[in-house]
């Protein structure tokens, strides 16, 4: 039985052992990760998808400012490699949006397939007259408002706005796992 659940710490080495197998080390160079660096997922929105205790899923949420208007980032989503199209990744996507619409944001943006996106209700109808700041497929740049209206007439680049990572002073001197 898979259940979808908050992250807790002691889920991010096996969380990043799951995005090193599902996505491999490409994952550090893309645009979203500049967004996502050295910030924490937006509160309560790091999910993870749990099978007899292993990870088999992960999605985290983080937040930005799309042309001012404040919205979520998505990503990454990945399955374990062996578990894809048993329908996870699906089950953390209603997942996340629900909990991002009960918690109150507006609109969630992603850079990724659109025909997989397209059935949770993202297309790139919002993100015209929005960039990503770095290099990415406009094609691939999605937004779905969870308020009608809350990327109206945004433009601009997405800039990141969550929480800072706070490295204790005595950490800083300890080799750090990079976490996406």
């Amino acid at each position: 039985m898979i259940e979808v659940r908050s992250e807790f710490l002691s889920d991010i080495d096996a969380r990043e052992d799951l995005l090193d197998a599902a996505m491999g080390e490409a994952r550090f160079k893309k645009t979203s990760a500049r967004l996502r660096e050295n910030r924490l997922p937006a509160d309560g929105l790091a999910l993870i998808a749990e099978e007899d205790g292993d990870v088999v899923g992960t999605v985290r949420l983080w937040n930005v400012s799309a042309g001012g208007r404040d919205a979520l980032l998505l990503g990454p989503l990945a399955v374990a490699p062996d578990r894809q199209s048993a329908g996870i990744g699906g089950r953390l996507m209603r997942a996340a949006i629900a909990r991002a619409e009960e918690l109150g944001h507006g609109a969630i943006l992603l850079v990724g397939d659109a025909p997989y996106y397209a059935r949770f209700g993202f297309s790139t109808d919002a993100t015209a007259k929005l960039r990503m700041p770095g290099p990415y497929e406009r094609s691939r740049f999605l937004a779905r408002e969870l308020v009608p209206g809350a990327l109206s007439g945004a433009s601009g680049v997405l800039k990141a706005t969550g929480a800072l990572v706070q490295v204790p002073a005595a950490a800083e001197a300890l080799p750090l796992r990079v976490a996406a």
